[in-house]
């Protein structure tokens, strides 16, 4: 990195709040903000938003190269951007353009880039695990040097998958790092009112899978624990497991005012600010300067995606799976 490790993390941060910020405008259809261009392109249904939670992607994906995976969550815009994904294809997908990473096909929930080793967010909670597992046993078997990082939040360590993801990934060592990231709310619900026990950790250290519980809000704190983690991945100690306790400072999705949360819940979660809390260890000019270039970046990215083409009719015909000769009409 040619910025400063603190610096560094920063700009990480500041363009996925940047990008979150002008999505949730462009979901709304704001003209205002981004032009008239963007009536003519808005990004269709509501988004799920990763604001406030920047530190957990910024200082896990610090610690991966270019051939590392990962997989992701319907909250994946923050994942996909740390991984070093491209804004321009990343907003031109949420619009819908041929442009985007999925030609338009895929959207928010369905981003994907195997060029970065983003193997894909997913709609379904707790999904992205299994793919995880299955790719981190992929590349033992293959003796590739890579790993993978696998997000999930606090909802997903109630749902199946997680069990029997971190069941297999221990019984056979692989090169994987879980991290949930605990924004405190499943969809609606207050995840506490549903989850017993002490949550992710003792669950994983229940399958003797190792792990640490990080201030997630911290990203020199998740950025110091990631490392130590993946060290250890990468030495094939087996599946490591980072709690990040974050919190998720949006509604479940763009369009959601969160009513059902106590207002003063937000107001308190706002002075832990990831970004406020990074700005303590970089000059105040520096910190202006990478959240100018952050948000031109972004303006970028919506103008391109607002001017880019709709995908054609035959797009729809293609990376589709075959059903047996049209036996399923």
């Amino acid at each position: 990195m040619s910025d400063s490790r603190e610096l560094a993390l920063y700009r990480t941060m500041c363009r996925i709040r940047a990008f979150e910020d002008a999505a949730e405008e462009a979901s709304r259809g704001s003209v205002a903000a981004f032009g008239a261009a963007l009536a003519q392109s808005p990004v269709r249904g509501p988004l799920h938003l990763s604001t406030g939670q920047e530190a957990v992607p910024a200082g896990v994906c610090a610690h991966l190269v270019a051939s590392d995976m990962i997989t992701s969550t319907h909250r994946g815009h923050g994942h996909t951007i740390a991984k070093g994904a491209s804004l321009e294809r990343m907003m031109a997908e949420l619009f819908g353009k041929a442009t985007g990473f999925n030609h338009g096909k895929g959207g928010s929930m369905h981003i994907a880039d195997f060029s970065v080793g983003m193997l894909g967010a997913n709609g379904v909670v707790a999904a992205g695990i299994p793919i995880a597992v299955g790719a981190a046993h992929a590349a033992k078997i293959r003796g590739e040097a890579r790993i993978v990082a696998c997000f999930f939040g606090d909802g997903a360590i109630n749902r199946g998958p997680f069990m029997e993801g971190l069941n297999w990934a221990k019984v056979h060592a692989l090169p994987i790092l879980f991290v949930c990231e605990d924004n405190r709310w499943s969809a609606t619900t207050a995840t506490d009112a549903m989850t017993a026990g002490e949550g992710a950790l003792a669950r994983a250290k229940s399958l003797d899978i190792p792990g640490v519980q990080v201030d997630g809000n911290d990203v020199y704190a998740v950025e110091a624990a990631a490392r130590e983690l993946v060290v250890k991945v990468r030495a094939g100690q087996g599946p490591q497991l980072l709690h990040a306790i974050t919190y998720r400072v949006k509604g479940h999705v763009s369009v959601d005012p969160a009513a059902y949360r106590d207002k003063g819940e937000v107001e308190k979660a706002l002075e832990s600010d990831p970004l406020k809390i990074a700005e303590a260890k970089i000059p105040a000019a520096d910190a202006a300067r990478v959240r100018g270039e952050a948000k031109a970046e972004v303006q970028k990215a919506v103008e391109a995606a607002a001017a880019a083409p709709m995908p054609g009719v035959a797009l729809a015909y293609t990376d589709i799976q075959e059903t047996g000769a049209g036996i399923w009409r």
